[in-house]
């Protein structure tokens, strides 16, 4: 398999420090959403000695569970230091998986060169979605298969990244990235090079308190630990309490029990 173009586009190079700022806590965050990121990979179904790519592992919790099945895996993300946590995390996978730097709009890969394709909360966040999706189309071969988890459009995900918009100084994505969680959307993106089906599911994760959930996300997501270290104290204050009010919501006699709705795109290349 040639490897291509290693380069992060100049347009997800903020991106790749930011979400790369946690570096190894990231992890932690795909613990808690790490039912819907098994949900992705046993609906990928892969075999023994295929070849699948993890588009925007992370961490490479994905990549990890795909290579459970015997499957030969390259994780590829725009971060060089959640890769880092990646292979550290994944020393002791057989078979290895490999990890590479790579943008999602510009995959270092020839075309056709995997059976499989597995994305979840990844390639949603590309900031050129046609792109994006005609990259997985290129690299995957025919009668391939192709499985995404996405954010749905509405509810949690949607609500607490509107209180993270509303502390940011910067300018909002030119297309929202939970567009991907529309299945009439993903069909425009997708819909020429796969026959999709979808799936919906609901992600259950468990906090003591709002204070545990705080440090979480202010530990390993990138986005929130950016604000909590570059915004002034008071501005910080701030958004803590916005985000403690938020996630009241969700108070139930043990703790926080906070649901996120998500998509699981199927898909088949034609």
């Amino acid at each position: 398999m040639e490897s291509r173009d290693y380069a992060v586009l100049a347009h997800h190079q903020a991106s790749a420090t930011i979400w790369g700022r946690s570096g190894k806590h990231y992890d932690d965050v795909s613990y808690a959403i790490s039912d819907a990121l098994a949900h992705a990979a046993q609906r990928l179904n892969a075999r023994p000695g295929e070849r699948i790519v993890d588009v925007g592992t992370g961490t490479g919790w994905s990549a990890r569970n795909v290579a459970r099945t015997g499957a030969t895996v390259t994780g590829v993300d725009i971060s060089e230091e959640l890769l880092a946590a990646a292979r550290e995390l994944s020393g002791h996978v057989t078979p290895p998986i490999e990890y590479r730097l790579g943008d999602a709009e510009r995959l270092p890969f020839d075309d056709g060169a995997f059976e499989g394709i597995i994305s979840t909360f990844g390639v949603m966040f590309a900031v050129d979605q046609t792109q994006a999706a005609a990259e997985l189309g290129r690299v995957c071969r025919s009668g391939g298969r192709l499985a995404l988890a996405t954010w749905a459009p509405k509810g949690y995900v949607a609500e607490f990244f509107a209180i993270i918009a509303r502390h940011s100084v910067g300018p909002p994505p030119p297309s929202s990235p939970l567009a991907w969680g529309d299945p009439s959307h993903v069909e425009k993106l997708l819909g020429k090079a796969f026959d999709l089906k979808f799936e919906n599911g609901v992600n259950n994760a468990y906090y003591g308190s709002t204070e545990d959930i705080w440090d979480a996300y202010t530990c390993g997501f990138g986005p929130l630990r950016h604000l909590a270290e570059t915004l002034p104290a008071n501005r910080v204050d701030e958004l803590k309490r916005d985000v403690d009010a938020f996630h009241r919501q969700y108070a139930v006699p043990a703790g926080l029990h906070v649901e996120r709705d998500y998509l699981v795109t199927i898909g088949r290349r034609r």
